[in-house]
């Protein structure tokens, strides 16, 4: 049976005895969109109404965008990089990211941390977020970005605000 078929089944069956809804269905308690400096969209309009009405909390994936905000792209893409050998990650406004990556790596320094270090700590900020995914390739991949947890309490309110400005000034 089809997909389509499966779930007008399920929307009649619903639509007939509306107490199923409670016995059948879990309120989801999560989601897992893409979010980061550079895709905020989603998680920043579209699911806001959910947060408060429905507890909803954020997993997010891909908070480095696909190695865009660790700066290794700033010079341009490597040869055995990811972007490299998935073209399909790279995105049309490459170039724009790239531009707003190296405005952030000013602010990371003055931070005294890594951009993926930034950013990371960032998602951890929003309230929103319970969980960030960080996909790290290896173990020293993992211990600098972990240390986004110390960096996360360094973006003090004047700082999430120039990071803010450049974020979203993209």
């Amino acid at each position: 049976m089809d997909k389509k078929r499966t779930y007008l089944i399920a929307y009649c069956w619903l639509l007939l005895y509306p107490g199923l809804a409670i016995l059948m269905c879990i309120l989801p308690s999560m989601e897992q969109p893409e979010y980061s400096l550079l895709q905020r969209e989603r998680v920043e309009k579209e699911y806001l109404s959910l947060y408060k009405k429905y507890g909803l909390g954020i997993t997010s994936w891909s908070p480095l965008a696909s190695g865009v905000l660790t700066g290794k792209y700033n010079e341009g893409i490597p040869p055995q990089s990811r972007l490299a050998r998935e073209t399909w990650l790279r995105k049309s406004d490459l170039e724009e990211r790239i531009t707003t990556v190296k405005k952030l790596s000013q602010i990371a320094k003055e931070l005294d941390c890594t951009v993926a270090q930034l950013a990371l700590a960032w998602c951890l900020k929003n309230p929103n977020v319970s969980s960030v995914i960080m996909g790290a390739s290896n173990q020293a991949q993992l211990q600098e970005n972990l240390r986004a947890v110390i960096v996360k309490s360094k973006l003090r309110p004047d700082v999430m605000k120039i990071i803010e400005n450049i974020s979203a000034g993209r």
